[in-house]
């Protein structure tokens, strides 16, 4: 798949001391990259660790600082290790400058044990009989097939007078279809646009200070899902003194929970 610009955009290279990537300006933001292709970038920087064993069971990431357009170096270090689990942490910087991006990640073993899933997929119709957000914006929206079934945005007009929903429901996958891995399941988790847009009906500066995202699947379960996209909800539940949160869910068609979300992100307004 190394021909998808998904993965272009993520590959890293290990050096002496530390792992290198790229930013890439086909995922650019407002004043930077794409937060859900860093945080792709850093895992696969893990996945691809001679040292990592098991499957990603949580990544945290911390925005820091704005990463510029260009290289950066990756500090990778397994910080504490037992029979079923890894700790790591992850320094991005560039030009050996202060940490730009700070991550922890928990890896497991997920072994075979007894399983339930009380949470229920949304309602949704197959996702080629929903219609095509047009998109627009930053490059990196570009990349996505998004399909709105709730809480399309609409930020032509300068705002609402009452506060909207925050809520959406939508279908999501790589605009070029590219087969679901750990890496786009991770960046599509921080796919969802900020929900002070759609509270406010407007764009707002905005940006991603911490996101944390845990995946319910191992890598096999992944596999065999065989999927392109997932059915994916996002909400927040206050907005105060700058910040606001948002969590998410994403969904295989088939109506298993592969992931959540929750991040805090920042907003002017």
């Amino acid at each position: 798949m190394m021909d998808h610009l998904f993965d272009q955009a993520t590959r890293v290279t290990a050096g002496d001391s530390c792992w290198q990537g790229r930013t890439s300006p086909d995922y650019w933001a407002f004043v930077g990259p794409f937060g859900g292709t860093t945080a792709a970038t850093v895992l696969r920087a893990l996945i691809e660790h001679p040292q990592a064993s098991g499957d990603p069971l949580a990544l945290t990431v911390n925005y820091c600082a704005p990463i510029a357009e260009g290289p950066f170096d990756l500090d990778v270090r397994l910080v504490k290790a037992n029979r079923s689990s890894q700790h790591w942490c992850v320094e991005l910087s560039q030009a050996g400058g202060d940490p730009a991006t700070l991550a922890t990640a928990v890896f497991a073993e997920r072994r075979p044990s007894w399983s339930h899933q009380p949470a229920q997929m949304p309602e949704a119709p197959p996702f080629d009989q929903v219609k095509r957000y047009p998109g627009g914006g930053a490059s990196w929206v570009a990349q996505y097939d998004f399909r709105f079934l709730e809480g399309q945005p609409g930020f032509a007009g300068s705002g609402k007078t009452e506060p909207q929903s925050a809520y959406s429901k939508l279908w999501i996958s790589d605009r070029k279809p590219r087969k679901l891995d750990f890496l786009s399941l991770m960046a599509m988790s921080d796919a969802f646009f900020g929900r002070v847009f759609h509270a406010r009906g407007e764009l707002v500066p905005f940006g991603t200070v911490s996101l944390t995202t845990y995946f319910h699947v191992s890598r096999d379960d992944l596999a065999a899902e065989d999927i392109t996209h997932v059915l994916a909800t996002a909400d927040a539940r206050v907005f105060n003194r700058s910040y606001q949160d948002q969590h998410g869910e994403l969904w295989s068609p088939s109506g298993r929970l592969l992931a959540t979300t929750t991040q805090i992100a920042y907003f002017k307004a």
